[in-house]
C-alpha cells in the first residue's frame, strides 16, 4: 500500500478519542472500579478456612464450571486464586462488549451516518480512517489494562503479587482488543452499523457458548474459544503469558483481513450484500407497527434464535450439573434414591434461577434498543416521511413500544423454553410448568426496566442511553451478588432484584401485579413526556 493510504491517521486517531472521552471515561470507570472493588471485598469475603474451603466446593461444580470456567489451581488456596478463577471470563465480556461497541461506532455507524464521506473528502488517506479505530482501541485497551492491574495491586489481595496483576490487567486489554479487531472485521462484512454489531455479538455469544460446554464436558478442547485462552493464563499460580501472545496474533490477522476487506468495497458498502427490497409493499405493510417489525426483523430473528440456542445449550449441562451424588456412591445408600432425586432437583432449580437472571437481562437487550430507536430514527430523518401521514405520535410510539415488547417477551420465553427441553435428557423430571414459574416471575421485571427506558426516551432522549444502567447493574448484582456478599439493598436497586428466586420458589404473585401496574404507568408517563417535547430540538 502506498503511504498516502494512511495519511492524517494520527489527526484521526487524536480525534476519535476526544470525539469518545465521555464514553471511554464512562466504561473506564465501570471496568476498573467493578474490578477494584470486587477485590478490596476478596480478604474479607473469603479471609477464613472454612469460608475458603466452602467457595473452593462451590467453584468445582459444574453449575459454576460453567458460568466460570475451570477451578484448577492447587492448595494452598487464596483470596487472590478466587478472585481470579471468579473474575476474569466475567471481566472478558465485558471487555469485548466495550470494544464491540468502540469498534462500531469508529467505523461502520461512521458510515451510515455520512460523517466518514465527509472525512473521506478532506487531504485524509484511504486506510486512515480504519488505522485511526484500530489505534483508538488499542490505546483504549491498553489504558484500561494498566488500570486494571494498577487496582488490583492496590487491593493487596492475598495470594496476589504484581506479576499476576499485570497478567490478569494485560490479558484483559489484549483480549477485548482482540474482541475489537474482530469487530472492525465484522464492520467490513457488513453493510450497516446493526448489522456489524450483530454479527460481532453472534461470534462472541457463540464463542462463550463453545467455551462453556468445552469446560464442562472436556476441558482440553476449551483452547478452541478465545475465552478458553484467557482461562489458561493461570493468573496468580503459574502466570502464563502464552495466551497473551496468542491474542494478540488473532488481532493482527483480523485487522489484515479488515484491511483486505475494506480495499474492496465502495464506502457504505459491506461484502455481504442486502438484498435488495421489493417494488411494491405487502398488503401485510400498512401501518408504523408492520413497518417497524419488518425493518427489525433480521435483529428479532437472530435474538430469537440466540435466545433459544442460549437456553438449550445450558439445558443441556443438566444432567451433569444435577448428578450431585456421582462422585460419592456411598451417600446414595445412606440417603436413598427418593432423597437423592429431591437433591438433584433442588441444585438444578438453584442453578435454573441463576440463568432465568442471564435470560431476562438478554431479553432486556434489544427490548430496549427498539424503544430507543423512535429517537435514533427520528434524529436521522426517517420518521419524516411518517410524521406527514396522517400517523398520530400515540400510534408511532405504541408500534415501537409493541415491537420492543414482542421481542423481550418471546426472548425470555424462548430461552426458558430452550433450557427446559435440553434439560429433559437428564435423569431428575421437572416439569414445564415449574419452568415457565421463571418467565411469569421475571416478565413483569423486564416490563418496568422497558417502561424506565421509554420514560428516558420522551423525557431526556439525549441522555437516553443512561437506562442501560438498569440491566448492567442488574446482572452485575444478581450473577455476581451471592459471591460478593452485597447487602439485600443493592441487590434491590433495579427491578430484576425484587424478584424471588424463582423457578426454585413460586411466583410472588401480588408483587407481579404491582411491578405490571407500575410499569404500564410508566409506559403512559413515557408517551406523555413524548408527545410533549418538540421533535426538531429532541
Amino acid at each position: 500500500m502506498h503511504n498516502s493510504n494512511f495519511k492524517q491517521a494520527g489527526f484521526l486517531t487524536r480525534f476519535y478519542l476526544r470525539k469518545d472521552w465521555f464514553r471511554i471515561i464512562v466504561w473506564l470507570v465501570c471496568i476498573v472500579g467493578l474490578m477494584g472493588v470486587a477485590a478490596g471485598k476478596f480478604d474479607s469475603l473469603y479471609g477464613t478456612k472454612s469460608a475458603m474451603k466452602s467457595i473452593v466446593t462451590t467453584l468445582k461444580t459444574p453449575a459454576m464450571v460453567s458460568l466460570f470456567g475451570p477451578f484448577t489451581a492447587q492448595p494452598p488456596y487464596n483470596s487472590a486464586l478466587i478472585y481470579a478463577m471468579e473474575m476474569m471470563v466475567f471481566m472478558g465480556l465485558f471487555m469485548a462488549m466495550m470494544n464491540i461497541y468502540f469498534a462500531v461506532r469508529s467505523t461502520r455507524a461512521q458510515e451510515d451516518s455520512g460523517v466518514l464521506e465527509l472525512i473521506r473528502a478532506h487531504g485524509v488517506g484511504k486506510h486512515a480512517p480504519l488505522i485511526a479505530a484500530t489505534a483508538e482501541l488499542f490505546i483504549i485497551n491498553l489504558f484500561i489494562g494498566i488500570l486494571e492491574a494498577l487496582s488490583l495491586i492496590a487491593a493487596k489481595m492475598d495470594g496476589a503479587d504484581a506479576a499476576g496483576s499485570w497478567l490478569f490487567g494485560l490479558g484483559l486489554a489484549a483480549f477485548g482488543f482482540m474482541f475489537g479487531c474482530a469487530s472492525l472485521l465484522m464492520a467490513q462484512l457488513s453493510d450497516n452499523s446493526r448489522g456489524a454489531t450483530i454479527l460481532s455479538y453472534l461470534v462472541m455469544g457463540l464463542l462463550f457458548l463453545l467455551r462453556m460446554l468445552t469446560d464442562v464436558q472436556n476441558p482440553d478442547y476449551t483452547w478452541w474459544s478465545p475465552f478458553g485462552w484467557i482461562e489458561k493464563l493461570a493468573i496468580y499460580e503459574t502466570n502464563n503469558w502464552w495466551p497473551v501472545g496468542a491474542m494478540l496474533i488473532g488481532a493482527l490477522l483480523m485487522i489484515m483481513i479488515a484491511f483486505y476487506a475494506q480495499a474492496h468495497r465502495d464506502v457504505g458498502a459491506g461484502l455481504i450484500v442486502t438484498k435488495p427490497g421489493r417494488k411494491r409493499a405487502s398488503v401485510v405493510l400498512a401501518g408504523p407497527f408492520s413497518l417497524i417489525f419488518r425493518l427489525e426483523r433480521i435483529s428479532f430473528i437472530v435474538w430469537m434464535i440466540g435466545m433459544l440456542v442460549l437456553g438449550a445449550s445450558y439445558g443441556s449441562i443438566f444432567g451433569t450439573v444435577g448428578d450431585i451424588m456421582k462422585t460419592n456412591p456411598m451417600m446414595v445408600q445412606l440417603m436413598g434414591g427418593n432423597a437423592v432425586d429431591a437433591a438433584n432437583r433442588v441444585v438444578i432449580l438453584n442453578f435454573a434461577s441463576l440463568l432465568a437472571i442471564v435470560f431476562v437481562v438478554m431479553s432486556t437487550i434489544p427490548a430496549m434498543q427498539t424503544v430507543m430507536k423512535i429517537n435514533g430514527d427520528e434524529r436521522k430523518g426517517w420518521l419524516e416521511q411518517i410524521h406527514a401521514k396522517s400517523v398520530s405520535r400515540l400510534q408511532l410510539y405504541c408500534s415501537y413500544i409493541a415491537v420492543a415488547l414482542i421481542t423481550g417477551v418471546l426472548g425470555l420465553l424462548l430461552g426458558i423454553l430452550g433450557m427446559y427441553a435440553a434439560g429433559q435428557s437428564a435423569d431428575v423430571h421437572i416439569s414445564l410448568d415449574r419452568f415457565l414459574q421463571a418467565f411469569y416471575g421475571y416478565l413483569p421485571a423486564l416490563l418496568v426496566v422497558v417502561s424506565a427506558t421509554a420514560v428516558l426516551a420522551g423525557l431526556l432522549p439525549r441522555i437516553q442511553t443512561i437506562s442501560w444502567l438498569l440491566p448492567a447493574y442488574g446482572f452485575i448484582s444478581l450473577y455476581l451478588g451471592g459471591l460478593l456478599d452485597l447487602p439485600d439493598w443493592a441487590v434491590n436497586l433495579t427491578p430484576y432484584g425484587w424478584v424471588n428466586k424463582v423457578p426454585l420458589h413460586n411466583v410472588q404473585w401480588d408483587l407481579a401485579l404491582e411491578m405490571t401496574a407500575l410499569a404500564l404507568i410508566l409506559f403512559i408517563v413515557g408517551f406523555i413526556c413524548y408527545k410533549r417535547r418538540d421533535m426538531v430540538e429532541n
